[in-house]
C-alpha cells in the first residue's frame, strides 16, 4: 500500500508540473513546474527501491552477506536519486540565472511577452 501511495503522489506531482510548464505564463512558475517533474522522478525511483521490512543497505558487524542481501533495501535507486538531486539543483540554478538575465533585459517574466517582444 505504501508503494502505491507514493507512486500516485509522484503521478500527481508530474501532472502538476506538466500543467505549470504548459499553461502558466510566468517563467518562475515554469521553473517550479520543472522542479515538480524532477521531484516526481525522484519519488518514483525511491518507491521502486522500497523493500517491505528492509533495512538501510549498510552491512553491520556480524551480519552474513546472504542475510544482508535478503533484507537490505535496493541501493541503486537511492544513489540515482542523490545524483539526480545534485544535477537538478545545478540545472535549476542555471535556469533561474537565465530568468534573472531575461528579467533584467526585458523587465518581465511573462513568457509570452519575452518571445513576442521585438527589441
Amino acid at each position: 500500500m505504501m508503494q502505491e501511495a507514493s507512486l500516485l503522489t509522484a503521478a500527481a506531482l508530474f501532472l502538476v508540473g506538466i500543467y505549470a510548464l504548459v499553461f502558466k505564463d510566468n517563467l518562475i512558475k515554469k521553473v517550479i513546474g520543472l522542479t515538480f517533474i524532477t521531484d516526481a522522478a525522484n519519488l518514483t525511483l525511491v518507491s521502486m527501491g522500497y523493500r517491505q521490512g528492509g533495512i538501510v543497505p549498510i552491512i553491520l558487524p556480524g551480519m552474513d552477506a546472504t542475510e544482508f542481501a535478503q533484507i537490505a533495501g535496493y541501493p541503486l535507486p537511492m544513489a540515482l536519486v542523490l545524483t539526480n538531486i545534485v544535477i537538478g539543483v545545478a540545472t535549476t540554478a542555471l535556469i533561474l540565472g537565465l530568468v534573472i538575465r531575461i528579467y533584467n533585459s526585458k523587465k518581465t517574466t511573462s513568457a509570452r511577452e519575452v518571445w513576442t517582444d521585438e527589441q
